[in-house]
């Protein structure tokens, strides 16, 4: 594959004869999608303010560098290298102190304007792609392990050592479309930190996308009075985990065998081994119409069960403010929010497995930069790829498929 480059590239040209071999061709196709949705403009219109007046590199362009770096499966600054050895394919590439400056003065308002310049290209890509049929909103939290001393790195709940971001992402697209980034011994269910992340998820999706329609989906940490609530004001709908507790399992437990019903497959086929039931619990604590509804199960082997009834189901319950008499729809849709952790772990490939800096701010924006990462693989495969094989791959099998030309 012979690429010629000059600003941007308009065209990739596929010759049998040519001498030219390039690595990092799948990369420019990246690179192209940010240009053509408008990120790369929207990005250097936001960042215009930081850029000295005989400055060579423009500051949005070199963001855009570094999201390419995260996407290509960089997780250091030193591996913008890797672009800037390909300069025709990239053009100039900024030097890492270069690129250091910019990641340094994303803070405070600068970083709501990343922010919007994001949402601006998200909703040119959606008039596209399309809509998707119903947006639903994954939030979940992850781990991510510091080797040494950083600024918000703090012991973790589950003994370990680092930071405790919250993110949020477009079940259907698998867009990133938030995430804040907290110390390692933040709150695992803070309703403030929920709310502040909605809200900034909410900021990306375009004005025609938000609806009652759009449904809220998180684990246990969601099941707070003070997230429900707000999630229920903005007209939205929710679907949170409940932990079991003693009134919980005395509902479960009240339940006469003749109210379960099979629970479903994710191909709507009844399921073997499960059931579902909706339980009658107060709560008139909870927004208005929210419901309990829970899943029983017969456990895999070697399951750990903290709850049992005397024939050894597996229990999971969670609450909704979705109407509907089809229960084992609405459990269908809540289990599917696994999906969030598959999007957790492609971030974790594109940049989130390392926090590279010792202070938190730039921690900050880095987590902003795996973001734009992830929009951008996503956008590509939306875009370029919707009738191929790669169009749901992960991030490692796409750059093996697409990389060398």
């Amino acid at each position: 594959m012979l690429v010629k480059r000059e600003r941007s590239v308009e065209s990739v040209q596929v010759v049998a004869d040519a001498e030219g071999l390039v690595s990092r061709a799948g990369t420019a196709l990246v690179a192209g999608v940010a240009d053509r949705s408008g990120l790369t403009a929207a990005l250097s219109e936001a960042l215009a303010g930081i850029r000295h007046r005989r400055s060579r590199h423009d500051p949005g362009r070199v963001v855009r560098d570094l999201a390419l770096t995260l996407a290509d499966g960089g997780d250091c600054l030193s591996d913008l290298r890797c672009l800037r050895d390909q300069e025709s394919l990239f053009g100039e590439v900024a030097s890492d102190a270069t690129a250091w400056r910019a990641i340094a003065a994303l803070e405070g308002t600068r970083l709501e304007q990343v922010r919007a310049a994001r949402a601006r290209a998200r909703g040119q890509v959606w008039k596209q792609a399309g809509l998707p049929r119903r947006v639903v909103l994954d939030i979940d939290g992850t781990l991510v392990t510091a080797h040494s001393e950083k600024e918000g790195a703090t012991g973790t709940y589950k003994g370990s050592f680092g930071f405790h971001p919250l993110l949020c992402y477009e079940a259907q697209t698998g867009e990133a479309l938030a995430g804040t980034l907290r110390p390692g011994n933040a709150g695992f269910n803070t309703a403030r930190d929920h709310i502040e992340l909605l809200e900034q998820a909410l900021a990306q999706l375009p004005e025609e996308a938000i609806s009652e329609g759009v449904l809220v989906r998180c684990d246990r940490s969601g099941a707070t009075h003070a997230f429900t609530e707000h999630v229920a004001e903005r007209g939205l709908r929710f679907s949170v985990g409940l932990d079991l507790t003693e009134p919980v399992r005395e509902a479960i437990l009240a339940l006469s065998e003749e109210v379960w019903g099979p629970a479903l497959t994710s191909d709507g086929e009844d399921r073997e081994g499960a059931w579902v039931a909706e339980l009658s619990l107060d709560l008139s604590g909870w927004p208005a119409g929210t419901r309990a509804i829970c899943r029983r199960e017969r456990p895999h082997p070697g399951a750990q069960l903290s709850f049992t009834d005397e024939h050894g189901y597996r229990f999971q319950v969670f609450l909704t403010n979705q109407q509907g008499s089809r229960i084992a729809r609405l459990e269908q849709l809540h289990r599917q929010r696994a999906v969030c952790e598959d999007r957790i772990r492609c971030g974790k490939e594109s940049g989130l497995r390392n926090l590279p800096f010792r202070d938190f701010q730039p921690n900050a924006a880095w987590l902003e930069l795996v973001l734009i990462a992830q929009d951008l693989l996503c956008w590509t495969q939306r875009l370029l790829l919707a009738d191929t094989e790669l169009a749901r791959c992960e991030p490692k099998r796409l750059r093996y498929r697409s990389q060398v030309g």
